[in-house]
């Protein structure tokens, strides 16, 4: 068991939270290993009727992983980094395959990991804390734990969008867009996690009953732009379509992507068009594990969890530096199946 989880028992669910407040509740090896245990053995447990996933205290529900773990491991021989991806995703499958449902109460920053870990429950709750983000461009990852899946299967290019630019939902776009099934005021969770304790069989209509009014969607305003100057799977076409456009909202946009690696735009691109047709989602993890087995080791990620995380000068210098130089080839490379007693299996 690992202090970083608070992992008990409340009424007929099994609750988890995650309890790393000074660095926003991310998740490391020992987390995801005890995590997938204790999931283990709620599953074949019937007097364990759902599960509730939170966070202890602070203002994130989880920002993600151990970054500065895998930024060492890639600059040594990668194996601690894989290790991690490697438990993370099936972790995050399991959740996905889950037979009991699960409540993940996203009261906070959620990104990365974190998205992760909520985003295959059938029940989302989202608050006035919520800031949902797949930020990876910046750092020359990609939008990995599931990432491909769920982004994907949002409406239009949405997904597209937030994959490359890194963009920041707030609750209310949440529970809009879906990525959120609920919105409740924060001050309304301990009430709802004590009812869903004591009545499991009635999650949606406790939930129901506690919803506020949801403040209006900013992202709705944008939705129309995202879909026009987001529609390609082409990364240069996207840039193109924003330069040749004179609104402000194409220029922020445009200046937005110009920090990020071109790599991983690239990357995320063709991850989630691959997404959208996969037919499961091992299928989906499998082909993310591929993808992070390779970029763990390559400059991008190195060089941007440098300029955020090492140095803070927030000036990472990506290379390839365009769009134009990251070739079909080199991003097949990043794609290409591992050798068969290194590909990635759900548990």
């Amino acid at each position: 068991m690992t202090e970083d989880l608070i992992i008990r028992k409340s009424g007929r669910v099994g609750h988890i939270s995650l309890n790393r407040p000074k660095v926003i509740h991310s998740l490391n090896l020992d987390m995801c290993l005890a995590m997938t245990d204790a999931l283990l053995e709620w599953r074949d447990d019937d007097s364990v009727e759902a599960v509730m996933l939170d966070h202890s205290e602070g203002r994130g529900f989880c920002a993600g992983g151990d970054i500065s773990m895998l930024r060492e491991s890639g600059m040594t021989d990668g194996k601690q980094g894989r290790e991690f991806f490697y438990h993370e995703y099936q972790l995050n499958h399991l959740l996905f395959e889950y037979p009991k449902p699960i409540v993940a109460f996203m009261d906070g920053i959620t990104m990365g990991g974190g998205v992760g870990i909520s985003q295959p429950a059938k029940y989302r709750v989202a608050t006035e804390h919520t800031r949902f983000a797949m930020p990876e461009t910046g750092i020359g990852l990609f939008p990995d734990v599931g990432g491909g899946w769920f982004l994907s299967r949002l409406e239009g290019r949405l997904g597209q969008f937030l994959a490359l630019t890194g963009a920041r939902l707030d609750g209310a776009e949440c529970k809009e867009v879906g990525i959120a099934t609920h919105y409740l005021p924060s001050e309304a969770l301990e009430e709802a996690k004590q009812r869903i304790a004591d009545k499991p069989d009635r999650i949606e209509g406790i939930l129901g009953q506690l919803s506020a009014h949801v403040p209006e969607a900013r992202i709705t305003k944008n939705l129309d732009k995202i879909d026009k100057f987001f529609a390609s799977d082409r990364f240069e076409d996207i840039l193109a379509a924003l330069e040749a456009d004179d609104s402000d909202w194409a220029a922020k946009e445009r200046d937005t992507l110009g920090t990020k690696s071109p790599q991983t735009c690239k990357v995320a691109l063709r991850q989630l068009k691959e997404g959208a047709t996969m037919e499961s989602f091992a299928d989906e993890m499998r082909n993310e594990y591929r993808i992070g087995y390779h970029v763990l080791m390559m400059h991008d990620f190195l060089e941007g969890v440098r300029a955020l995380i090492v140095d803070k000068d927030n000036d990472p210098k990506w290379n390839p530096a365009t769009p134009e130089q990251v070739s079909a080839e080199w991003i097949d490379n990043i794609f290409a199946p591992l050798p068969a007693d290194e590909e990635w299996n759900p548990l």
